[in-house]
């Protein structure tokens, strides 16, 4: 299987892109109870009888920092359950994995990004999505789930990443190795010059930024911005700030490439960080057509490394 630059894991039964259904309930039509500290497994009781037809958010804790908003890229851990006149039945859990999930709130269908909205890291939200705000009167038969099913979700969210989200920590003095790519300083979207020299055979890896958080580990979810540029010629092929939104992925897993995971490992959260991937550690002799990425390519990249889970 083909990596991917900077895959978004998400959980399997959360991504469909739907409209975003307009309004929002206060929670009274939330018929379940929770009961658990954040972080922490929920307790989910369900009530006898059929889930009601309407959508019902209740935020059970406030949470602290940037509240989301359609577009951002959050992380939560989560437990999902469908519920119907027939009954209930769990659908998925990070707490089973011990992992949270990346969900991109530009395309998980329509509940559960207006659950989102509003929420702050801490915040535990608990959302109940009819079918009209969820996979529509066909259901998805796939993930398990039938036309009639009402999804449940209790959400502990741990970040909100905006569109606008970048390094944080002490910057570094300037790249003076002529044989190197030269970043603009500066947040917000890189300006990158790279020089008309032979790329570097191994891979290199140079603090632009260095960050006030801790070391990312193996196994965590990342969130970053990221810009990659082709060493050939100098132009860019992808950006997250070109697409709108930070992107999240785990690290060390062999989920990106190779080179993203020698890198990144140990890298302090808030910081900028610059990449020259060569081919054997990037996309190998294939490259990655939909790309232009040439078997051949060496691989640019300045990556902000917003948060790590």
């Amino acid at each position: 299987m083909r990596r991917r630059l900077s895959a978004v894991p998400v959980a399997a039964v959360l991504v469909v892109p739907l409209v975003l259904a307009a309004g929002c309930s206060d929670g009274g039509g939330v018929r379940v109870t929770v009961r658990g500290d954040f972080g922490r497994l929920p307790d989910v009781s369900f009530p006898k009888g059929s889930p009601g037809g309407s959508l019902a958010v209740k935020r059970l804790s406030a949470g602290r920092g940037v509240a989301a908003r359609e577009g951002d890229l959050v992380v939560a851990d989560y437990v999902g359950y469908r519920w119907s006149g027939g009954g209930r039945r769990l659908l998925a859990s990070s707490f089973a994995s011990g992992r949270p999930e990346a969900f991109p709130t530009w395309s998980v269908v329509p509940g559960l990004r207006k659950a989102f909205t509003g929420a702050r890291a801490g915040s535990r939200v608990v959302a109940s999505i009819p079918p009209k705000d969820g996979f529509g009167d066909r259901g998805n038969a796939a993930r398990q789930i039938a036309a009639d099913d009402t999804l449940v979700y209790v959400l502990d969210v741990r970040g909100v990443y905006p569109g606008s989200a970048g390094p944080h920590g002490r910057p570094e003095a300037p790249l003076r190795d002529a044989r190197l790519p030269q970043v603009a300083p500066g947040g917000g979207a890189p300006r990158v010059t790279v020089p008309r020299v032979a790329a570097p055979k191994d891979l290199r890896v140079r603090t632009l930024v260095r960050g006030d958080g801790p070391a990312v580990r193996k196994g965590q979810l990342l969130a970053v911005q990221y810009a990659g540029f082709f060493w050939r010629d100098g132009k860019a092929f992808s950006s997250s700030w070109s697409a709108g939104h930070p992107n999240g992925f785990m690290i060390g897993t062999g989920q990106v490439m190779r080179g993203w995971d020698e890198a990144l490992i140990g890298q302090r959260v808030g910081s900028r960080m610059l990449l020259v991937v060569p081919p054997r550690l990037g996309y190998g002799p294939k490259g990655l057509p939909q790309a232009g990425i040439q078997g051949s390519d060496t691989l640019v990249f300045v990556v902000d490394v917003l948060g790590a889970h």
